[in-house]
């Protein structure tokens, strides 16, 4: 017999790891079945007995482990194959045994938190290369999570940081410079004629915690204190910081703020794998079955694609989404910190896919191929809000990273680094298809554009995330030359791809067989 009190509980976790739209469309089924009941045994035989996520589920309601299970890099140094390519050389036991006491000295030093990474101790990174200090060389499929859009270590950008340390200004807060009001004036003239202002700003999560505030500054002009909710979406990514948390997707990540803000509510990203649902009539459908209305919602931010899965959202639906925030006189937010400079191929900002203009863009990583610094872009009446010195930052267009920005986007520009997206793009896009469609018993979708990319692995014929599974492959990759960071979206499943801009159809090419074979040998064991 169900009670009601647990019910809620087990409705709570549910959606906690599946989004609202667990909530939304699949419960009642499962309460129907009677599979949400007091039998332990019940519970787990007929709805969770084969998933990991699932199991979490199992031990949070029944008690037990608190720790999602899934493995991690193995730190003992081992004997793997010989690799002498022209992108790949590895001569050494991996991890390097001679890293150990570096890698032991950050665990001692740095928080937990920062062990999550592949053990590889970088010394010097070039274009598309990682080499360690022992003769060790990998293909870099990462870009440093996405930054090194123009290639790693760029002597352009590295003259340019030096040529500005050297002419003597390193720090200047918000008095003006001139390397600022250049890097302003850029990020402007790169966007459309509706984006005339650029603020700039040091991270990701700086630059979408601005957004949230310039929204709901606007939001409280038009329609009062009503006004102020944020819609964003289920297993978003918007930065680790208190508002960017609470705008992100994953409940699991905010459980420690508990008084979480009542007005920021999230809905499906309609992605046609895990949201089943991509008409917009879904969205409007979530928001009643919420509570909300247009009334009270001063923006809507999404990625431009989802970070955790390379997903995009159909263009019928964001063009749909864009003209209810015109109605509705709601800030639509993009937060292209991964998307933008390129990334996606075809344009110099992802959105521009989709055909259409967000009010404010957010932008990072990718911006300078290399330092610290972020941007929030958009129409000048939103970030005009402010009065002098309301609204500043400390490390605003810090001159070194603007010198470094500056120079990545004239590289991207005159290397015509777009449009080399697009084409490589597109033979990255093809053989990752094919190998989906090879191995698509366990690779339950992959999405992407231009040249990043997110395979999904799954337990075998199911949807469910097989964490283990894709971090068998990232570690195979690893000990193959082969540079991923660890795997990433939900349940810790998607193998993620984005190599530096600058990447040959050959490198790529070399790539996918090394991941094919990692496959391979992860399935074997």
């Amino acid at each position: 017999m169900l009670i009601g009190v647990l019910m809620i509980e087990k409705v709570d976790l549910l959606s906690k790891y599946y989004g609202c739209g667990y909530y939304n469309t699949r419960l009642p089924r499962i309460l129907l079945s009677g599979c949400l009941t007091n039998e332990p045994n019940l519970f787990t035989l007929r709805l969770f007995a084969r998933s990991r996520v699932k199991l979490q589920i199992f031990h949070e309601i029944h008690g037990g482990p608190q720790q999602m299970s899934g493995g991690s890099f193995n730190l003992v140094p081992k004997n793997v194959p010989k690799v002498d390519s022209k992108y790949r050389k590895i001569g050494t036991k991996i991890p390097v045994p001679e890293s150990i006491p570096i890698l032991d000295e950050l665990r001692k030093y740095e928080p937990v938190s920062m062990t999550g990474q592949p053990p590889i101790v970088w010394d010097r990174a070039e274009g598309v290369s990682v080499f360690d200090k022992w003769g060790n060389k990998w293909l870099d499929w990462s870009s440093g999570v996405l930054v090194t859009n123009a290639g790693h270590g760029r002597r352009e950008i590295v003259e340019a940081i030096c040529e500005q340390a050297q002419h003597g200004l390193l720090h200047n807060y918000c008095f003006p410079s001139e390397i600022r009001a250049r890097l302003a004036k850029r990020l402007v003239e790169l966007s459309p004629p509706e984006h005339e202002k650029a603020f700039i700003l040091t991270t990701g999560s700086e630059a979408t915690e601005c957004a949230l505030k310039l929204a709901r500054t606007h939001g409280r002009s038009v329609g009062g204190d009503r006004k102020i909710g944020m819609i964003s979406f289920s297993n978003a990514f918007h930065g680790r910081t208190l508002g960017a948390q609470q705008m992100g997707g994953s409940p699991a990540l905010k459980e420690w703020i508990v008084n979480t803000d009542p007005s920021i509510v999230q809905v499906d990203f309609p992605d046609g794998f895990r949201c089943k649902e991509t008409s917009f009539d879904h969205f409007l459908g979530q928001m009643e079955g919420q509570g909300v209305t247009p009334d009270g919602i001063c923006g809507v931010i999404t990625e431009t694609f989802q970070g955790g899965g390379a997903s995009f959202a159909p263009v019928e639906y964001m063009q749909s989404l864009r003209n209810w925030c015109n109605d509705n006189n709601i800030v639509l937010i993009c937060d292209e910190i991964q998307a933008a400079f390129g990334r996606t191929g075809t344009h110099f900002f992802g959105y521009q896919h989709y055909g259409i203009v967000p009010d404010l863009i957010t932008l990072g990583k990718g911006i300078s191929s290399s330092m610290p610094i972020s941007a929030v872009v958009g129409r000048k009446d939103l970030l005009d809000q402010y009065p002098p010195g309301s609204m500043t930052s400390t490390h605003t267009g810090n001159p070194l990273c603007c010198a470094a920005a500056l120079t990545s986007i004239d590289l991207i520009e005159t290397e015509h680094l777009v449009s080399n997206a697009g084409r490589v793009g597109e033979v990255l896009q093809t053989e990752l298809q094919n190998i989906m469609h090879d191995y698509k018993d366990i690779v339950g979708a992959c999405h992407g554009k231009g040249l990043v990319a997110g395979l999904q692995v799954v337990e075998a014929g199911t949807e469910s995330p097989d964490s283990q599974l894709a971090l068998d492959v990232v570690q195979g990759c690893i000990e193959k030359g082969l540079l991923f960071f660890a795997p990433v979206g939900f349940g810790g499943g998607t193998v993620k791809i984005a190599p530096p801009l600058v990447i040959t159809e050959e490198a790529v090419l070399e790539g996918i067989g090394v991941l094919r074979e990692s496959i391979a040998e992860a399935l074997a064991k």
